[in-house]
């Protein structure tokens, strides 16, 4: 591996290539995240109505359930997702993004945790009105909770919980 390589890889890269790491581990992690959601969302949970995006364009199974029960289950689906991706999400910022000893590391998992909650709460509250008062399609309530929880997150951890 280069020595530049290995730079950009270390906690030391500059506050441009550790935008760029956490934007990918971003990535990442809100992939695990709609993976495990509509796993969940398709199977045990089923929230998906026949003419959601997702349901049309990748063939996953669907349920006519009412627009309050689809809500309690996407928040149900989104609480289960968060907890797998945001545990990667942990492990990975720590490994290249943000230098780790600002706290404990228990301290400093539960801080994330408990940030990446509330941002969580508060997009999913946000998506559930837009889906049960007007009836917003899923797939599009997921958008809204990805980019919410992506600004409130970001700046969150870099200043508070991680050195930088």
């Amino acid at each position: 591996m280069s020595d530049s390589v290995k730079r950009i890889l270390s906690h030391d890269c500059g506050a441009f290539w550790q935008f760029v790491k956490y934007g990918v581990i971003g990535v990442l992690s809100t992939i695990v995240q709609t993976a495990a959601f509509y796993f969940l969302a398709s199977t045990a949970l089923m929230c998906l109505n026949s003419d959601d995006f997702a349901v049309r364009f990748l063939s996953l199974p669907s349920a006519e359930v009412s627009d309050g029960v689809r809500a309690w289950r996407f928040g149900l689906a989104t609480g289960i997702g968060f907890v797998i991706s945001n545990i990667f999400c942990w492990v990975m910022n720590r490994a290249f993004v943000f230098k780790p000893g600002r706290h404990v590391w228990y301290v400093e998992l539960a801080m994330f945790m408990a940030v990446s909650g509330f941002a969580m709460l508060l997009a999913t509250v946000l998506s559930g009105v837009l889906i049960s008062r007007f009836a917003l399609m899923t797939t599009l309530a997921v958008l809204i909770e990805v980019f919410v929880s992506f600004v409130f997150n970001f700046l969150i951890r870099k200043f508070i919980i991680f050195k930088g």
